[in-house]
């Protein structure tokens, strides 16, 4: 099984919010999941970003990737080293 963390679309029409989820990377965006991890809304000004980060560590060491956008807001938040929190 193929496990990948990745955002999941909730929210209403042109409202988006998601939440960072574990997946089975066969399953569709807004499907099944397995876990949830966190959740991103960028409308709200600053952005919020809340993510369980023993979870989230947890995941990637049990070896799921991380799609792109979400390894971005992983790193935003500190979770993985290379950017830290504060910047971009």
């Amino acid at each position: 099984m193929a496990v990948r963390i990745r955002l999941t679309r909730m929210g209403a029409k042109k409202r988006p919010c998601y939440r960072l989820v574990v997946a089975d990377s066969r399953f569709p965006r807004d499907g099944r999941f397995i876990e949830i991890l966190g959740q991103y809304n960028p409308i709200t000004e600053p952005v919020e970003l809340v993510i369980d980060k023993e979870k989230t560590l947890e995941w990637l060491a049990k070896g799921a990737q991380p799609s792109d956008t979400a390894k971005r807001l992983l790193k935003k938040a500190g979770v993985i080293p290379g950017a830290e929190a504060s910047g971009e």
